[in-house]
């Protein structure tokens, strides 16, 4: 039995240092981990995050603030960077 899949989405694979980098160039939305195999789960919920296919959502700065505490994240770094540049730190995107 064959089956035909289209490509539509690209993920980019790299590894920094002792870290594997898998991003999704459609989505821009990145995850890591210490092997390929774990980079590419960890980007398969990220994905899912992202789309909000799972998890609940976070609505308000207070929600998102606790969220990316727990991720050892600084809120005041990505707040900034929102409003200088409209846009995620560069480690986020």
């Amino acid at each position: 039995m064959s089956t035909e899949y289209e490509v539509d989405r690209e993920i980019k694979l790299t590894q920094e240092g002792d870290w594997w980098v898998a991003k999704d160039e459609e989505e821009g939305v990145a995850s890591q981990g210490e092997t390929r195999v774990e980079a590419l789960e960890n980007l398969d919920e990220a994905v899912a995050l992202h789309k909000g296919e799972i998890g609940d959502p976070i609505e308000t700065w207070e929600e998102e603030k606790e969220v990316l505490e727990d991720l050892g994240i600084d809120p005041d770094e990505v707040k900034k960077s929102r409003e200088e540049n409209d846009e995620l730190p560069e480690f986020m995107r």
